[in-house]
């Protein structure tokens, strides 16, 4: 993606936890010459290499599973927060009027090699950390074992393993870093202003480089 300098966020750490905040990721792949897009929870092991291994599971009647090509690495793109940015909430504007209206996002792009699992340990393994990891703080979570274990056992039958070896990370951190302090702080009293849970999370973004 592009990726002007001022946006550009490099640290590893920084990107993964993103990752492990947003764990439902769009997957791009190459299948028999076409672009095609999946979209699946995953469990991201920070641990496993330098960049970090993508665990989820996909239906066993995917095409992915028999057309995806082995010879290109797959890109799979994690969304963060995102918002519009009116230009009337520059001071600026009120000056020369020379302003016009943005949008701030945040977004990984990670770029990795596909190996597909059909081993039911392995399976049941990845779908305890799936679990676990989404339940995780809930007043009563649920566990795989909380279903009988041949309906467990019936149901992963069904689906197969993903496993992505992350080669390469791209982050963009687009937060109004090109504005002077001035207007980065009309950019966060107008999202505060719009009194939404997507407006507060952008402007906390926005804040955290004001100054």
């Amino acid at each position: 993606m592009f990726q002007p300098a001022c946006f550009r966020e490099n640290r590893i750490e920084v990107m993964q936890e993103m990752m492990r905040e947003q764990p439902f990721a769009s997957v791009i792949s190459l299948q028999e010459g076409e672009i095609v897009g999946d979209h699946l929870p995953l469990v991201l092991h920070s641990e496993s290499s330098e960049y970090g291994v993508l665990q989820g599971h996909i239906n066993r009647a995917n095409p992915i599973c028999k057309k995806w090509d082995a010879d290109t690495e797959l890109l799979v793109i994690f969304q963060g927060a995102h918002h519009y940015v009116s230009a009337s909430w520059y001071p600026s504007k009120q000056e020369h009027g020379k302003a016009v209206p943005t949008w701030n996002y945040i977004m990984v792009h990670a770029r990795g090699r596909l190996r597909l699992h059909e081993d039911g340990a392995w399976l049941l393994n990845h779908l305890n950390e799936l679990t676990q990891q989404q339940e995780h703080g809930r007043p009563m979570p649920w566990k795989v074992s909380d279903a009988p274990a041949e309906y467990i056992e019936r149901m992963t039958r069904g689906i197969i393993g993903v496993e992505i070896e992350i080669t390469s990370l791209q982050g963009t951190w687009k937060a109004s870093q090109n504005k002077d302090e001035r207007d980065r702080g009309g950019v966060v009293r107008g999202l505060r202003q719009e009194g939404s849970d997507h407006s507060s999370v952008m402007a906390d973004f926005v804040e955290q480089r004001l100054g």
